[in-house]
Formats: structure tokens, sequence, C-alpha cells
């Protein structure tokens, strides 16, 4: 038998080590598709940035309000399109609306406030304002002007350059206020073709996403169902801290209590406010107009039975639903806000069941054994 010689056997073994490693050019390949995606998803970024919290509003409320869009083709006969347009009127009547206006009322009466306070010092000086504050607001008036400066030259000058930085401040409000009519607008847009298109982005999710059958689905369905118990889990709460309020309101003798509800459950859904403010808001509105008792038992109201219900009734309606510990849940919304602002209401416990969604792929895998699909891996059918 003829022995190989070590040359031989060289060659042989690089032979075998170019056959398992990938030719030069399928790796040039393989790097320059990731620099490609890369630079995708950084220009989608840029390009979603600027209405991302529009988009994801409205892919919440697509995916929460979905059955009902379904119920609604059925009844129409299969016309997507018009039972898209009737569930954005509902969605523009019932949510866009009240916002909208809320946010200009606030804005427009911000504005007119600071007007006022200008105009009144340039014509009547700050005696001028004094006079018109409520008469338990007065003595405190007059001692604060008692530690500013004496003369009048001065005086002008700081009142100027603060009124000067009041109308940035209100410049700003309004630009903002601007900024949330168009988020809104944009976020409707999106809420339409995502009703009537939303099956087939799902299809589509589902086959291209790098996960096992069905798993994709199973995160969508998850992430669903937190919506929409976040969404009912607030405007319960909502309704309960407007009905409590109702009922501070009637006792402390508030004219217009109604409508004072009315603003408190509308308020009530704006988590970086919270409905505790509006009766804290009517509570100074009794102590200006001289009722120092109601007022005190409007504030208590407010912070005891307005406000810490919030910190109560959510996480207690979310839990079952969601099947998360209270804690779980109240820090998953505080973070949110903390982090997302307003919207972090949805986003914080959506981000908490896509890190527990996460684990039980895992898990799965685990169990199932070596031979299972981890999240990630595609099955490959053979040829």
């Amino acid at each position: 038998m003829k022995r190989k010689r070590p040359d031989d056997a060289a060659s042989d073994d690089d032979a075998a080590r170019d056959a398992v490693r990938p030719p030069r050019r399928e790796r040039t390949a393989r790097w320059t598709i990731i620099i490609l995606t890369v630079l995708a998803l950084v220009l989608m970024a840029v390009i979603i940035r600027p209405f991302a919290s529009a988009l994801f509003v409205a892919a919440v409320l697509a995916g929460a309000l979905h059955p009902w869009y379904r119920r609604f083709v059925l009844r129409l006969r299969g016309r997507r399109q018009l039972a898209a347009t009737l569930v954005t009127v509902a969605v523009t009547l019932v949510v866009v609306i009240p916002v909208a206006w809320l946010t200009l009322v606030l804005a427009r009466e911000a504005a007119a406030g600071v007007a006022y306070v200008r105009d009144t010092l340039r014509s009547e000086g700050t005696a001028g304002l004094v006079a018109d504050l409520p008469m338990p607001l007065r003595s405190l008036a007059r001692k604060v002007l008692e530690q500013l400066p004496q003369d009048q030259g001065q005086l002008q000058d700081l009142t100027g350059a603060q009124g000067g930085k009041a109308a940035l401040a209100v410049g700003g409000m309004l630009t903002a206020t601007w900024g949330v009519v168009v988020q809104m607008a944009m976020m409707l847009i999106a809420f339409f073709f995502l009703l009537m298109d939303g099956e087939d982005l799902v299809e589509w999710l589902s086959e291209v996403a790098p996960l096992p059958k069905g798993q994709t689905r199973e995160l969508l369905s998850d992430f669903r169902k937190v919506s929409v118990t976040v969404m009912v889990s607030s405007a319960a709460t909502a309704a309960f801290q407007a009905l409590a309020a109702l009922v501070g309101y009637v006792l402390a003798h508030l004219p217009h209590a109604f409508f004072f509800a009315v603003v408190t459950f509308v308020v009530g859904l704006v988590p970086a406010v919270g409905a505790g403010a509006v009766a804290l808001a009517a509570a100074a509105f009794l102590f200006l107009g001289g009722h120092p008792r109601a007022a005190l038992f409007l504030a208590l109201w407010a912070i005891f039975a307005v406000g810490l219900a919030d910190n109560f009734i959510k996480p207690y309606l979310m839990k079952g639903a969601v099947k998360l510990h209270g804690a779980v849940v109240f820090f998953a919304l505080i973070g949110g806000v903390s982090v997302f602002g307003p919207i972090g209401i949805l986003a914080g416990p959506l981000i908490v069941s896509f890190f527990l969604a996460v684990v039980r792929m895992w898990d799965r895998a685990i169990d199932e054994g070596p031979e299972a699909p981890l999240p990630g891996d595609r099955k490959v059918s053979g040829s």
C-alpha cells in the first residue's frame, strides 16, 4: 500500500479547510447584506422618529379595535374601506376631538392669562394687578411686593424681563399644541390604513420574521391583549376618579360640578396630568372665591379619594387580565411614563409583556430538547 507523503497530507488538510470555510466572495456578500440591513434600519428610524408616537398609538388602537372592525365588515357585506372609515370616525369623536379640544382650550387660556398680566403691568403697573386679585391673595401679594425693588424703574425692568420669558414660554406651548394636533392627524391616517391592511401586515411579518411558525402571531396576540387591558383599565380608572370627584364637588358646593367631573374624566386619561390635578384646581378656585373650608375639604378629597385611586385601581384591574403581579404592573406603568411620557402608559406594560414572551419562547425551546428550533431559527425544508 502506497503511503502518503507529508506534503500530500498537508494539501489534503488545506483542501478540507477550504471546503468548510466559505469563499471570500460569499463572506463579502454576507457582510454587505449586514451593513445594508443596518443602514436600512437606521434610515427607517430617522424617517419614523418624528411620528413614532403617532404610529405606536395607531398600531395599538388598530389591534385593540380590530374585532369591532371585523364586525362592521361582516355587517357591511365586505366593504372594508367603509368599515374602516366608520371606526376611524368613532375614534375621532370619542378620543381625538375631546383631547384636542382640551389641549387647545388650555393653550388659549394660558396665552390669554399671559397677555392680561403683560397688558395690566404696562397700563396700571403692579398696583392694578394686585387690585384685580381675589381678596384672600391681596395681602399676600402686597407682602411679596414689599420684598421687591422699590424703585419703579427697576421694578418695570424686572417685570418686563419676566414678561418676556413668559411670552417665550407661551410661544413654546402654542408650538407644542399644534404639534400635538399634527400627531393626532398622523395617528388617524395610520390607524385607518392599519385597520384595512393590518391582517396582510401580520401575515407578512409571520413569513419574514426569523421565528418558528406561530410565534410571531403569539407575540402580536400578547401585545393586543395587553393593549386592550391597558386601555380598558385606564378608562375604568378615569371613570371611577371622575365619579369620586363628582361626589367631592357636590359636597363642596362647587359650581358646575358636572362640567368639572367631565373634565376630570378626560384629564384622567392623561397619565402625566391625572384626574387629581383637576380636583386640586377646583379647590384653588373655591379658595380664591372666598371659601377656604370647602377648598381644604376638596383638596384633601382630591389627594386621597381621587389621586391615589389611580395607583391602586389600575394595577388591580390589569394584573388579572395580563397575569402579572400587581407590583410588576405598577412599576411598569410608572417606569413607562417616566421614560416615554404619557405614551409610556402603553409602552411600559407592552415592554414587560414582550420580555416575558421572549422568556417563554426560550423556556419552550429548552423543554422541547436540543433538536427544537431556538427563537430566531427557521426550519429549512429538505429538497
